[in-house]
C-alpha cells in the first residue's frame, strides 16, 4: 500500500510540473488541453499498473533481495571493519611489545653464551687436565725407559769391564780350570 501511495504521489508531481512548465509560457492562445493530459495521465496509470500486475512481485522480489543483500554486505563489512581494528590493536599491541620481545631474545642469547662460554671453558679446563696427566705419565714412561736403557748400558760395561779385568788376570790355565769346575756343576746338577 505504501508503494502504491508512493507512486499516485511521483505521478501528482509529475502533473504538477507539467502543468507548471506549459504555464511559464506565458500567453492564452496555449491553454492546457486538459482533456488530452487526462488521458494521458489514465493512459501512464493503465501501463504502470500493467507492468506491475505482471512483473510487480518480481520487482518487489528484486529490490527486497536487494534490499536484504545490501543489508547483509553492510553487516558483513561492520564485522570485517570490527576484525580489522581487532587486528590493527594485535598489531599495534605487538608492535609495543617489539621492544621487549628483543630485550628478552638478546638476554636469552646472552644467557645462552654465557652457558656455552662456561661449558667450553670447563671442557678445555678437563682436557688441559688430562694432557697434563698424559705428560706426566708420558714423562714418568720416558724416564724409567732411559734408566732401564741406562741401567743396561752400565751392566753391559760392567760386563765388559770384569771380562777386561778376568782376562788380564786370569790365565789360560785357570781359565779352563773354571769352565771344567763350571761344566761340572751344571752337568751335577
Amino acid at each position: 500500500m505504501k508503494r502504491f501511495t508512493f507512486i499516485l504521489t511521483v505521478v501528482a508531481l509529475l502533473a504538477l510540473s507539467v502543468g507548471v512548465a506549459l504555464a511559464s509560457e506565458g500567453g492564452e492562445e496555449h491553454a492546457l488541453p486538459w482533456g488530452n493530459y487526462i488521458l494521458r495521465l489514465i493512459n501512464f496509470g493503465i501501463f504502470v499498473g500493467i507492468i506491475w500486475y505482471l512483473a510487480g512481485k518480481k520487482i518487489a522480489a528484486f529490490f527486497g533481495g536487494r534490499r536484504s543483500q545490501i543489508k547483509k554486505d553492510l553487516d558483513d563489512l561492520e564485522v570485517r571493519q570490527n576484525e580489522a581494528s581487532k587486528r590493527l590493536k594485535d598489531v599495534e599491541q605487538s608492535i609495543a611489545n617489539l621492544e621487549t620481545e628483543r630485550k628478552s631474545l638478546l638476554d636469552e642469547a646472552r644467557a645462552q653464551g654465557e652457558a656455552l662460554k662456561a661449558s667450553i671453558i670447563e671442557k678445555a679446563r678437563k682436557d688441559a687436565e688430562q694432557i697434563k696427566a698424559q705428560a706426566r705419565m708420558s714423562a714418568e714412561h720416558e724416564s724409567k725407559a732411559a734408566m732401564d736403557a741406562l741401567r743396561a748400558q752400565m751392566a753391559d760395561m760392567i760386563v765388559e769391564a770384569a771380562t777386561k779385568i778376568v782376562r788380564e788376570k786370569l790365565s789360560d790355565k785357570d781359565h779352563e780350570r773354571l769352565v771344567d769346575e763350571y761344566l761340572t756343576k751344571v752337568v751335577l746338577n
